[in-house]
């Protein structure tokens, strides 16, 4: 059985809080107890194990990436994976192990958070937008714990965050759609309850409000998320009796269900009805003919959120509170400018 700490303790007749701090060279540690615990450690052959020297010295060197790791989590947050990463790239340059902790679907509470911080397996923590704990934020501020956010957790918050600007994403759709001289567009998202489609519409339109254009109310089709339904609402939009030019979706998945109700319809893509969709992954690629995307680096968003997080280890009293990575335009065949 391999010698531990604790070994070394009761050979030595002191504390293991002594041992750890004889290993780390404490000048508080009189001479005489230093000789007698390096003599125990020569007579055991202890090794110290690396992990318990950077414990002793009040840092673990971990870090703990927080979300819902659920069977098939990664359909329903196809986005995760990348960001985490990203992450993992930034803490490895800098000689930090990531550690994945799962949010338990029940029993997910104040208490349960209090204890993952009070028990500091790690140094500082990144939540994962899909994480909503009770009184999160609450512990995190008054344990002062270093901490990111991945995601906006609300108007008026104090935690440290930072995200993908989803407005300025909408803002680039409207901008394109409006250089191909698409006037009549219409938008198709997921429910208005849906943080990161709401932010996307909300760009959109006020995007074309700046140029003058305002979008009709039946033109904007909120929907449950599937692709059945995007279908539908689709087929209701290119049923009116002045249907949409182009059409703005709010992801790929909604894309799917929106493409199938334009070759329904017998329509072609671009020249009779345009579209455009948001990110390239999952579901671009299936896609044809090939969508116009307004994507976003998610991987970057997490080497951002790696790097924000130990700037505010180094110094606790920042606050990091961040927009991070641009929108970027990939063209494809979609849409076209209109001669």
């Amino acid at each position: 059985m391999a010698v531990t700490i604790r070994d070394v303790a009761v050979e030595a007749g002191v504390s293991t809080s002594t041992v750890s701090k004889v290993l780390n060279h404490w000048s508080s540690i009189s001479p005489e107890t230093s000789a007698r615990v390096r003599e125990a450690i020569e007579k055991l052959h202890y090794t110290p194990n690396a992990r318990a020297v950077s414990f002793a010295r009040g840092r673990t060197k971990n870090i703990l990436f927080l979300s819902r790791l659920q069977k098939e989590e990664a359909y329903h947050n196809p986005h995760m994976f990348d960001i985490l990463c990203g992450v993992r790239r930034e803490l490895s340059r800098c000689g930090y192990t990531l550690m994945l902790e799962d949010v338990p679907e029940e029993g997910a509470n104040g208490e349960y958070f209090k204890d993952l911080i009070s028990s500091r397996i790690a140094d500082g923590i990144l939540i994962h937008g899909s994480c909503t704990i009770p009184g999160m934020a609450k512990i995190l501020l008054e344990s002062n714990f270093p901490h990111i956010y991945i995601g906006h957790p609300g108007q008026g918050s104090r935690m440290c965050w930072i995200d993908i600007n989803n407005g300025l994403a909408g803002q680039f759709a409207a901008q394109h759609m409006l250089e191909c001289h698409y006037e009549k567009v219409a938008f198709v998202a997921e429910s208005a309850s849906n943080h990161i489609s709401m932010q996307r519409l909300n760009g959109f339109l006020g995007g074309m409000y700046e140029y003058g254009y305002r979008i009709p109310d039946n033109y904007i089709c909120h929907t449950d998320a599937s692709r059945e339904d995007a279908f539908r609402q689709t087929r209701e939009l290119l049923g009116l009796s002045e249907p949409p030019r182009a059409i703005v979706c709010e992801n790929n998945a909604l894309a799917l269900g929106v493409v199938k109700a334009i070759a329904e319809c017998g329509w072609k893509i671009p020249e009779r009805t345009a579209f455009l969709t948001f990110d390239s992954y999952p579901y671009s690629a299936l896609i044809e003919p090939e969508p116009t995307i307004i994507d976003i680096d998610v991987y970057e968003l997490g080497v951002q959120a790696a790097v924000m997080l130990l700037r505010k280890m180094e110094n606790p009293m920042l606050l990091v509170q961040s927009y991070a990575t641009l929108p970027v335009l990939r063209q494809g065949h979609s849409t076209c400018k209109m001669q």
